[in-house]
């Protein structure tokens, strides 16, 4: 999401960077869809303007290397940090997936191609909920665009809102998405606004001064 709208900014592929702390007390290979959100890949695909859309949960032994490489386009390191060798992505992947379901790592996939890495979290469950008044059941989202042609077409902005209907439409308890691009970003924050999210405030961060933008339940077929 480098330019515009992936992360949707000229410098946006920092959407919603924030890491878990390590799960405790879980044995290793937990799966990561669960009570806590479901399961993105049981949701099916929704229409976009770019086509069919869907989430389809990671699978390391078969998307590690893709999701490595769209970690290591400069764009894309300058704000999620992870660049490196596999290794370095398979960790951050293994905090979700050997987690207790709070996190769930998934490809987006557009008209049958893989082509960005999107992270559903209960933000009422992060570290995050300590500097925001949160509820019960409030999801994140975090996503980077991995592929150069996707970007700056406004098709972020697109697939956030379609994403964030999913989660709306299939967690019945959820009342809000959230996201939380830093405040500099404006680029990012016009696109959050465009895909029918709207600004509630200044948050400060330990990484950055973020502006908190929400989709609500209950606004969602007027925004």
């Amino acid at each position: 999401m480098p330019s515009t709208d992936s992360g949707l900014s000229s410098s946006s592929d920092e959407t919603l960077n924030r890491r878990l702390p390590p799960p405790r007390g879980l044995p290793a290979g937990f799966p990561g869809p669960g009570p806590l959100l479901g399961d993105p890949g049981d949701w099916g695909p929704v229409d976009t303007p770019g086509g069919p859309f869907a989430l389809v949960p990671v699978r390391p032994e078969r998307d590690l290397d893709r999701i490595t490489g769209w970690m290591n386009d400069p764009a894309v390191a300058a704000f999620w940090e992870l660049a490196g060798p596999p290794e370095t992505t398979a960790a951050h992947l293994r905090g979700q997936l050997d987690g207790d379901g709070r996190s769930v790592p998934c490809l987006g996939v557009l008209d049958g191609v893989p082509m960005s890495y999107w992270e559903l979290y209960r933000a009422d469950l992060d570290p995050l909920a300590h500097h925001y008044a949160a509820r019960p059941q409030d999801t994140g989202i975090h996503l980077l665009i991995g592929r150069g042609a996707d970007r700056g077409h406004g098709l972020g902005s697109a697939l956030l809102r379609a994403v964030a209907d999913l989660v709306l439409d299939h967690r019945p308890r959820c009342s809000r998405v959230l996201a939380e691009p830093a405040l500099r970003n404006t680029a990012s924050v016009a696109a959050f606004l465009t895909a029918g999210f709207r600004f509630a405030e200044e948050i400060e961060l330990p990484e950055k001064r973020a502006a908190l933008m929400i989709r609500d339940r209950a606004h969602r077929h007027l925004l």
